[in-house]
């Protein structure tokens, strides 16, 4: 996460990156162009097309905003959005520096959290590094270099940690030694470390550690046009989600009209794209929830983290509201809509007066009450 502070508007906006990681030539900078609607990525045959990081701004596919601006008559619409990083393919032996690795294992630590596309398509004219589609066998492949560069960093940190441990200081770092040898022993195993479980004061370990296995993740399994069920792929597991797009069908309607997409859409029986799924279950991975804003300038979605408190949503839209904050008035979006706006929901008994422990929920609609 990026805060960036606007210094002509005093106004902080929350960047969240997604890093869309993958062996080379399974479809990573193909999906990128369609999620961008650029030819911003080099999607060539051939592996490495890719080496500095592309970087793309994604809106946040929201229908809800919409029915709010129809009510407020406003006179724009403001989705919150996603940065896209497409990162160069990785390949066995990235932890050793193979391929760049280095390099681009430095490009995922920045990154919030990661996209793992797998190719599952099976078009003979793409390379395939290993000269063989097996979805299960590249993912095995990255998440054991994302669980081989993390052990470095750990044996690392639990070696200089246990010279430090001597004489007053010994005692002190025996819980830090403890928690990095539980981690040693679980990437050994080949198992990343968001598995494990950590309290608050091992969290602050763990966070300065930047580990690659720490960032939540989710499969993109990319398929042929029509594929048959028994070309996908089960990646998922408990605490690990899949989707399936095909990144040649979504690069197809990239260039399509929003108007042409829909029909397309509607003709092939979809009520949405395999991107919309992805921005939706990335948006998801990341633990956020929207808060919506709405009245005639503009109706807009915002963007904070779950358990976020009230001051500091407002926060997100202006840094001088946190202090100012005195309440909020909260209505769910859908009763916004039933009511139709501010003017009748304070008479339908759905309108709550917050306070500063109030803990702001996806599908709020809020109007902050600020203390000039």
């Amino acid at each position: 996460m990026r805060l960036l502070l606007l210094k002509n508007r005093s106004k902080l906006i929350m960047s969240f990156s997604i890093g869309i990681v993958g062996l080379p030539n399974v479809g990573k900078s193909t999906l990128f162009n369609a999620l961008t609607r650029s030819k911003q990525a080099d999607a060539q045959n051939y592996p490495f097309c890719t080496i500095d990081p592309n970087v793309g701004v994604v809106e946040v596919p929201d229908a809800r905003l919409a029915k709010l601006s129809e009510i407020s008559k406003s006179k724009k619409i403001i989705p919150t959005t996603v940065e896209f990083v497409d990162i160069a393919g990785l390949v066995a032996g990235a932890s050793k520096g193979e391929g760049l690795g280095n390099k681009f294992l430095s490009h995922i630590r920045e990154v919030d959290a990661i996209a793992q596309v797998v190719r599952a398509f099976s078009d003979t004219n793409v390379i395939h590094v290993n000269n063989k589609v097996d979805p299960v066998g590249d993912a095995d492949v990255i998440n054991l270099e994302l669980v081989l560069a993390d052990l470095q960093t750990v044996s690392k940190r639990l070696e200089n940690t246990k010279k430090s441990a001597k004489g007053s200081a010994a005692k002190d770092l025996l819980k830090q030694i403890e928690l990095l040898e539980r981690v040693k022993a679980q990437l050994e195993a080949e198992k990343p470390a968001r598995e494990l479980d950590y309290d608050e004061e091992e969290m602050l370990v763990i966070k300065e550690l930047c580990l690659l296995t720490m960032k939540p993740m989710l499969y993109v399994v990319n398929v042929d046009e029509n594929p048959d069920t028994a070309q996908i792929p089960k990646l998922e597991k408990p605490g690990t989600e899949q989707i399936v797009v095909s990144a040649k069908l979504e690069a197809e309607l990239a260039d399509l009209s929003e108007e042409e997409g829909c029909e397309y859409l509607k003709t092939a029986g979809m009520t949405e794209s395999g991107l919309d799924k992805l921005i939706r279950a990335s948006y998801k991975l990341l633990n956020l929830v929207t808060f919506l804003t709405s009245g005639e300038p503009e109706t807009r979605a915002w963007t904070v983290k779950a358990e976020t408190k009230a001051p500091d949503a407002a926060g997100v839209i202006h840094t001088d509201f946190v202090k100012g904050f005195v309440k909020a008035d909260v209505c769910n979006w859908q009763d916004f809509v039933a009511f139709g706006g501010w003017a009748h929901i304070k008479e339908s008994g759905k309108l709550r007066l917050e306070g500063k422990e109030y803990v702001v929920q996806d599908g709020d609609t809020v109007y902050f009450h600020i203390n000039a």
